[in-house]
């Protein structure tokens, strides 16, 4: 296999082992830039994210014009790779001097950072788009055909890769939120069982009392029902209703 071959390989393997323990969102997408201008013919790269609740951030380039670059753009809602967010399809402009009037202030942030040229592919799943991959170059003209499919190709894997990771971390909150749930309830479960034998009330009236004497004292319920437990609270106050 050919030297350039190989590093293609070795790129997609890269990008597609995402399910490691110690899989990391940053190193991630800081391979697909160094390895777009590695296989691209490009002279820097950068990664724009849509984060749920946060909007459009940089989450990754190449080099530092790049950054500042594509920070302008987030900034200022303006460039090709804005665009190429919003309508989910690439965007290409082999010279930016000529697109002023369409792009006016990412073209001048563009200059002053030395690029000249940018092809903005959508990272996207089906018609979920959760960024763009920004390709520029510091000299005027389009992105050879077959590089645009192969960074095309490789935004498509890293965006796999993306929504896989944001999968598995809201399985994993999911998890944690049923895991403290169920210890919560234990807990509160013991403590009823607790105040209903020191107090000889029902289940239902235990438990009353621990509600009643939470909100009477400004307590959280849970640390409250393992206080309980543990034997680290008045118990008697909570079985005659009062406060601590």
């Amino acid at each position: 296999m050919a030297g350039r071959e190989w590093r293609v390989a070795r790129t997609f393997v890269a990008l597609a082992d995402t399910l490691v323990a110690d899989f990391d969102i940053a190193d991630f997408l800081d391979v697909l830039t160094g390895s777009c201008v590695d296989l691209l013919d490009v002279s820097a790269a950068g990664v724009v994210l849509v984060v749920p609740g946060r909007g459009l951030r940089v989450v990754a380039t190449s080099s530092q014009h790049a950054e500042l670059l594509e920070l302008f753009a987030v900034q200022t809602e303006d460039g090709p790779c804005i665009e190429c967010v919003h309508t989910g399809r690439p965007v290409a402009c082999g010279d930016l001097s000529t697109h002023g009037d369409r792009w006016p202030r990412f073209a001048a942030a563009a200059h002053e950072c030395g690029f000249r040229a940018v092809q903005a592919l959508p990272m996207r799943l089906r018609d979920h788009t959760v960024g763009a991959l920004s390709l520029l170059n510091t000299e005027a003209g389009a992105v050879q055909d077959d590089h645009v499919l192969l960074g095309q190709a490789l935004a498509d894997v890293a965006s796999i890769g993306i929504l896989q990771h944001r999968t598995i971390e809201q399985g994993d909150r999911v998890a944690a939120q049923l895991q403290t749930a169920l210890t919560s309830r234990v807990a509160i479960e013991q403590a009823r069982g607790v105040i209903a034998e020191r107090g000889g009330l029902s289940m239902d009236v235990a438990f009353a009392r621990l509600r009643g004497y939470a909100r009477a004292n400004n307590r959280p319920l849970t640390p409250l029902a393992l206080a309980v437990v543990e034997g680290a609270v008045d118990i008697d106050a909570i079985v005659a209703g009062g406060k601590s």
